[in-house]
């Protein structure tokens, strides 16, 4: 096929990125709220609360030169509606989000209903997705992120669609600089491996994913450890069009399965799995049968629980035990615990109990919701009836 030259007044996708920089923050009119808590903050407090939200960053010193020239810097997140929501997806992204925000950055939260599609979730039908994505945000409104001016919800379709000048190039551009086995190892990000027979759609879904992160002008890329290799693939291609402001990868931790050696929670397996609308006697169930082994840390999903979701939300865990097994004790920080648990001082007898009610607490708003919410309960109905494609 014959190629025309270029258009000497057309943009090429890596230069139309190059102009993204930390110096964009200056023109933000926004940013100089003297109303906002965060411009009260230290250098150091923005960047502790920030930092807190990743198991791993890359990199530490890239983060600290963006919050310190940038007040308001863009986090990306996203996330596949597929199903029903788990704990590890409702309260830490609500946790995350929040932290985020305090600390002054602005959130924009990718409801990636094509991926979904891509990715043969709720057996490709459209519709279908994006009922689970309305459900999604109606759980994490009720319990309790701050979606005010600092956090977007945007429809991946709606948004390329509007601007799919800007989009696909990209997409294309990233795509013809890397070669497919580098494209196959980001399988990962799909919940897929390298060895699974992939669609073409599959093959398509890491280069969409990395040209996301141009796209939305996203200055951290705040996403699970699963979704690390792409993000590692955007700084790559930073490097192979030469921009030297990278997107920083910003990976929280996943919350393991409630059974043993289940390292990630999973919606596809219930045993597995709180879901953000149990109800009480659920909970209390699913916990009771979780793996708690005495004196054992190491692999213990309980702990972990309460180490990134119990901890995090109440500052605090209250194990209430009879005079005779050691009293009532409070908790306030994970190292106290781990200590008394590795001793024997605590028993799982104990901890399932606490940890169960410090989870319906932070639950009841959301089953309230979708118990009295007309639009809500009809989302729940919808989805629960759905069958879950992987």
């Amino acid at each position: 096929m014959a190629t025309e030259a270029p258009d000497k007044n057309e943009t090429p996708p890596e230069a139309a990125i190059q102009s993204l920089s930390v110096s964009e923050s200056h023109t933000h009119e926004l940013a100089s709220s003297s109303s906002n808590p965060s411009n009260q903050m230290s250098l150091e407090e923005k960047y502790q609360i920030v930092r807190s939200v990743g198991e791993e960053c890359i990199l530490e010193e890239e983060l600290r030169n963006l919050l310190a020239n940038k007040p308001e810097p863009v986090c990306y997140d996203g996330f596949e509606p597929s199903g029903r929501m788990h704990i590890a997806q409702g309260v830490m992204k609500a946790i995350s989000v929040n932290k985020l925000t305090s600390a002054g950055c602005r959130v924009k939260i990718w409801i990636a209903d094509w991926f979904a599609q891509l990715n043969n979730k709720m057996g490709g039908d459209l519709k279908k997705i994006e009922t689970v994505g309305r459900y999604m945000i109606e759980i994490w409104k009720a319990v309790g992120m701050d979606v005010g001016r600092k956090v977007e919800f945007l429809w991946s379709s709606k948004e390329i669609n509007s601007r799919a000048d800007e989009y696909w190039p990209l997409v294309m551009d990233i795509a013809r600089r890397n070669k497919l086995p580098r494209i196959i190892r980001c399988s990962q990000i799909m919940g897929r491996s390298e060895q699974d027979e992939l669609s073409a759609a599959q093959i398509l879904y890491p280069c969409m994913q990395c040209a996301d992160i141009f796209f939305l002008k996203a200055d951290i890329c705040q996403l699970g450890m699963d979704q690390r290799k792409v993000n590692v693939l955007a700084r790559e291609y930073c490097d192979d069009i030469k921009r030297k402001n990278k997107p920083i990868i910003l990976s929280h931790h996943m919350l393991p399965g409630l059974q043993q050696g289940q390292e990630k929670m999973s919606k596809s397996d219930p045993s597995s799995s709180i879901f953000m609308e149990d109800d009480e006697a659920e909970v209390n169930l699913k916990v009771k049968k979780a793996y708690c082994p005495p004196k054992i840390v190491e692999g213990n999903p309980c702990l972990e629980y309460v180490k990134y979701l119990i901890l995090p939300w109440f500052k605090e865990f209250i194990v209430e035990r009879n005079a005779e097994n050691g009293g009532h004790k409070t908790f306030t920080s994970f190292e106290e615990l781990i200590a008394d648990y590795e001793s024997g001082e605590l028993h799982p007898a104990d901890l399932k109990p606490a940890l169960s009610k410090a989870l319906n607490k932070i639950l009841e708003p959301v089953r309230e919701h979708f118990k009295k919410d007309s639009n809500a309960k009809d989302l729940l109905k919808r989805v629960k009836a759905y069958r879950i494609t992987r």
